[in-house]
Formats: C-alpha cells, sequence, structure tokens
C-alpha cells in the first residue's frame, strides 16, 4: 500500500510526492481447530453475520425512511443494547463485531464511489469470515487469538515475514476453516525500470486462447469449469431433487476443486509474465458488462479475467514491474498494427483478416496484442510528455515566488 502526502502551498498549487510507502504482504494458512474451537469459531462467523446483516437493514431502513446515512460509529453505540436482548452476542471477540460495521461501511463507500454493487446481506450457506484487528501470535504450531488463548493447530507451510498486523479467519462452503495473516513487511516497493519498447510486451486476454502476447505467445484456455459441467449438472440436479447433506457436501466439493485449479493457473500465468518481462501493457476490460452477452457469459466467468487482472497488479507492485493500460474502446483489434488503418468491417469471426492498405495477413489476437503494447507505450509518452510540461511550468512560477508560510500536509492512502 502506497501512503501518499498532498502539500498546498500559499499560491494554492497542489503537488503530490511519495512520501512513506509501506508494503504488506498477507499469507494464508490451513487452520485445524478441535471441536470446542469450531464450536466458537461458528459462534463467530454466526455473530459477525447477525451484526452486519442488521446494520445492513438499519442502513437501509434509515435511507429509504428519512434520507438519513449512519455511519458505523451510530450503529456501534447500539451494539451494548444488542448485547443485552442477545447475549450470546458477549461470547465471541467484540473487536471482530465492530470490524464486521468497518467492512459494511468500506461495502457503501464503495458503492457510492461506482465500484461495486450494493451490498447483500451474508448467508450462512457461504462459510463466511470474520476479522481480528489485533492481538494475534504465532508460538510453534499453535495459532494464538483473542478467545482462542489456548492455541489453534496450524500448518505453517512457509514462514510469515514481518510484524503481523491483523488475521481473517474464514469457512469455506466445505467446512474447512483458513486464517489470512496480514504483516507489514517493513520493505521498500522495489524501483521500477525505466518504460522502452524493447522491455514491454502486450497481452490480449480471450476465451479460446487465454492470454496471447505481443511476442507470439499463446496460452490456451483450461476451461476447468466446462471440464466439470457435466459432473456439477448431475450433483445439481440430485440435491434440488433429494436435498441431501451429503449431495450438498459433494456439489460444494467440486466447485472448491474448480476454483481451487483456477487460481493455481492464473498464479502461475501472472507469475511468469511478471518474472520474464519489465514492462505489461493491458486493456482495461468490461468484464461486468461482457457477462451480460448469455452467449459468452458462463465462459467470461471460467476465464477469470478480473482475478488474473490483480494478480498482475499487486505482483507488479511487488517485484517492481510496470503495468499500463488502455482504454476499453481502443480499436485493438480492428487496428493494422504494421499500418494502422482501422477496418470497421471486421467481425468477431475474423480470426485471420489480410489488411487492404499494406496487404498484411494478420492474426486477430496476435495483431490486438501489438496493438495494446503500440497504444500503451503512446499514451504514456503523451502522458509523461505533459507532466514534464506541466512540472517546469510550476518550477518557473515557484522561482518568481516566495512563499510567506510553510506548507499544510495531509496523509493520504492510495
Amino acid at each position: 500500500m502506497h501512503v501518499s502526502i498532498h502539500y498546498l502551498d500559499n499560491f494554492g498549487i497542489s503537488s503530490k510526492y511519495n512520501y512513506i510507502q509501506i508494503m504488506y504482504k498477507g499469507f494464508k494458512y490451513r487452520i485445524y481447530p478441535t471441536k470446542a474451537q469450531s464450536t466458537l469459531l461458528n459462534k463467530h462467523l454466526g455473530c459477525t453475520r447477525l451484526v452486519y446483516n442488521l446494520a445492513l437493514e438499519l442502513k437501509t431502513m434509515a435511507w429509504a425512511g428519512h434520507r438519513t446515512n449512519l455511519s458505523r460509529y451510530d450503529i456501534s453505540k447500539q451494539l451494548p443494547e444488542l448485547k443485552n436482548e442477545y447475549p450470546w452476542l458477549k461470547e465471541v471477540n467484540s473487536q471482530s463485531l465492530q470490524s464486521a460495521l468497518v467492512d459494511l461501511d468500506t461495502a457503501y463507500d464503495k458503492f457510492f464511489k461506482g465500484q461495486a454493487d450494493f451490498p447483500n446481506f451474508k448467508r450462512k450457506a457461504h462459510g463466511g469470515s470474520f476479522h481480528i484487528p489485533q492481538n494475534i501470535t504465532l508460538e510453534g504450531r499453535k495459532l494464538s487469538i483473542p478467545k482462542f488463548r489456548e492455541g489453534i493447530d496450524i500448518v505453517l507451510h512457509r514462514e510469515t515475514k514481518g510484524i503481523i498486523k491483523s488475521a481473517t479467519i474464514s469457512k469455506t462452503p466445505t467446512g474447512k476453516y483458513f486464517v489470512s495473516i496480514l504483516c507489514d513487511t517493513g520493505q521498500q516497493p522495489k524501483p521500477k525500470p525505466d518504460i522502452k519498447p524493447e522491455t514491454t510486451v502486450g497481452i490480449d486476454l480471450g476465451l479460446k486462447d487465454f492470454a496471447i502476447t505481443s511476442d507470439g505467445l499463446k496460452v490456451s484456455s483450461p476451461k476447468y469449469l466446462r471440464e466439470a459441467e457435466c459432473k456439477l449438472k448431475y450433483l445439481q440436479r440430485k440435491y434440488s431433487k433429494y436435498k441431501g447433506k451429503r449431495t450438498r457436501e459433494k456439489l460444494a466439493l467440486q466447485h472448491e476443486k474448480v476454483a481451487n485449479k483456477r487460481k493455481d493457473f492464473l498464479h502461475k500465468l501472472s507469475t511468469r509474465l511478471i518474472r520474464e518481462n519489465q514492462t505489461i501493457a493491458l486493456e482495461d476490460l468490461n468484464v461486468k458488462g461482457m457477462q451480460q452477452n448469455h452467449c459468452l457469459a458462463k465462459s467470461i466467468s471460467d476465464a477469470g479475467w478480473g482475478m488474473f487482472v490483480d494478480m498482475l497488479k499487486y505482483k507488479a507492485e511487488w517485484y517492481g514491474v510496470n503495468l499500463l493500460k488502455i482504454g476499453r474502446f481502443d480499436p485493438s483489434s480492428k487496428t493494422c498494427s504494421n499500418c494502422g488503418q482501422i477496418h470497421e468491417e471486421l467481425t468477431l469471426s475474423d480470426r485471420k483478416w489480410e489488411c487492404k492498405a499494406c496487404n498484411k495477413t494478420h492474426d486477430r489476437d496476435v495483431n490486438a496484442a501489438k496493438n495494446v503494447k503500440a497504444f500503451a507505450l503512446n499514451n504514456y509518452n503523451v502522458s509523461a510528455g505533459r507532466r514534464n510540461k506541466s512540472q517546469d511550468e510550476l518550477s518557473a512560477l515557484v522561482e518568481v515566488m516566495t512563499p510567506e508560510a510553510h506548507p499544510i500536509g495531509s496523509a493520504v492512502g492510495e
């Protein structure tokens, strides 16, 4: 996470400087609680889910009835009264209940900023999770958190790095428990190299081939959901008919296998691309809008484009790699990468086509990847030129004016 400081000088000119850079990393482990610990963990999951759902209902009703936006501080004042009404809420960590209200506030902020849909009520069938903001220790093969001082068995397949800041306990629909430990590594982000065409690769994401690079590399799409579709349909029909607990567990386990295979593929590919390149150029895809096409929705969901881009983002920060993006409306597929001619008549079924201007034959996906690279580099050069110009103008302005007071600093997280 990058924390920046914005200074405002006497003349009302705002300039931004990277002041503090903190790198956090999460480490996820499998935990094996005893039967009594599982019961208490389930109580935490249920209580935080109850508080979250009640707070969501309260905020929704307050806005619908009185146009009042209740903050988490307003709702947290009602927690003591809620504990008197439901005494079993006192059995769980109070900070985890407060964290549920923080999560709801975050979900509301993302909705009003247009970054996510309206928050939904949490369901027990999804497993759920709860947050522990402090007092987390690892001693040997035991995880100690509030209300679990005797420690929970944990499989430390790798060591944590840095100072433990918080933890999140989660339960999968198949009944497995995991803990995600957030650590302050104390490391500074690696410096990123200069952006050059020879060290830049453009990536076009697709369905038949998951990723196509400007160098001509094609990575086939594994289509794990399609492979397991027959078995999933059979289990779904059986569960819909009999509602058996064992069938439900088998269905959840099959979905978990598909998700794990997809994550493994995306992690390996993203790590490979990050390690082999200094700059990566991508297209800003409207995945949610593309899923409105009922013919392609399942295949797009199976591909996991959004998850792949998120992995590239944080791994690029870890390893000091530049990540460039082009606009979603840039004609990367219909532009000839050789001469720049745009062919509006091309359709999605045209996998290979010949440019009428230069007679160059193109593979649609490789051509798109080359254009993604070219557009990204061009956008970067244009923005860099504008930035240098504005900095020169600001320096000239500061030289002829003398400030009379110290700048005012305010910390802003990014």
